[in-house]
């Protein structure tokens, strides 16, 4: 990394907790790549401080933006001045852009991300049938992007009932011709699997689904960046299933995220 000096623009990611964000090492690695004189660190923000936090952050004039994730997704959604319109479709954002007169411009990147990174990695979505667990923030955008890459078939599941119907409402309205249903926790039948939870961020977390009834037929992928491999990765991986760990979805999205804030050469 280049010298802060008093011209760098600063940028963070918002996370409670935070210690297993691996975003700042890689978006800071873009930005040296890029030439671009600006940083990114971690701020630890609680869901109950998020809003004084951000607008604490609105005044600072040197900061081009921030990233956002578990659990401030969707409570950043109504504390931006203006969202996409996907980012208003899923109900969440993940990247605010700071406007030099303090407005805040958010964006959601999670389901272009994760999507980008299942195929650089060989795995074609279209056409495939698609387990996903979770109906939070990441879950609805990782949603949205796999409907818009034409899968056969899309099954949601979350244990509130309500949150998830309310999801397949919204993607049913976007994509009629894509076909959604509500399923349990049991992934059987799917091509791909995914867990959009935040279940295996900590040790003794239960698992997102019932993995005793995964195939070695199937792909499990993971949002999870850390720890790389998740408890519901290695019991896959026991099952002779191929995986996918959850560093692809940042990867894809880090040019999206900093062309997005404004981290241009």
């Amino acid at each position: 990394m280049a010298e802060i000096t008093g011209t760098t623009r600063l940028f963070g990611i918002l996370a409670d907790p935070i210690h297993h964000v691996r975003t700042p090492q890689a978006m800071n690695a873009l930005a040296h790549e890029r030439g671009y004189d600006g940083v990114l660190v971690p701020f630890h923000a609680s869901p109950e401080d998020l809003a004084g936090v951000v607008a604490g952050l609105r005044l600072l004039r040197n900061l081009g933006g921030f990233i956002v994730t578990v659990p401030h997704k969707t409570a950043m959604l109504a504390l931006c001045d203006e969202v996409s319109e996907n980012a208003r479709r899923i109900g969440a954002v993940n990247t605010v852009r700071r406007e030099a007169d303090g407005r805040l411009v958010g964006e959601m990147l999670d389901g272009p991300g994760f999507v980008g990174g299942l195929i650089a990695n060989g795995i074609a979505p279209r056409g495939k049938r698609v387990y996903l667990a979770g109906a939070g923030g990441a879950a609805s955008a990782i949603a949205f992007a796999f409907a818009d890459a034409g899968v056969a078939r899309l099954t949601l599941a979350n244990r509130t009932r309500a949150k998830v119907e309310e999801l397949k409402a919204r993607i049913a309205e976007a994509y009629p011709a894509v076909p959604v249903e509500i399923g349990t926790d049991d992934p059987s039948g799917h091509d791909i699997v995914v867990n959009g939870t935040s279940l295996g961020l900590k040790a003794g977390d239960a698992l997102p689904f019932d993995a005793s009834r995964l195939t070695p037929d199937q792909i499990v992928a993971e949002v999870i960046m850390q720890p790389e491999e998740t408890a519901i990765l290695a019991a896959a991986k026991a099952l002779g299933c191929r995986t996918h760990p959850g560093r692809p979805m940042l990867l894809s999205q880090l040019a999206l995220m900093g062309d997005f804030m404004g981290m241009r050469p």
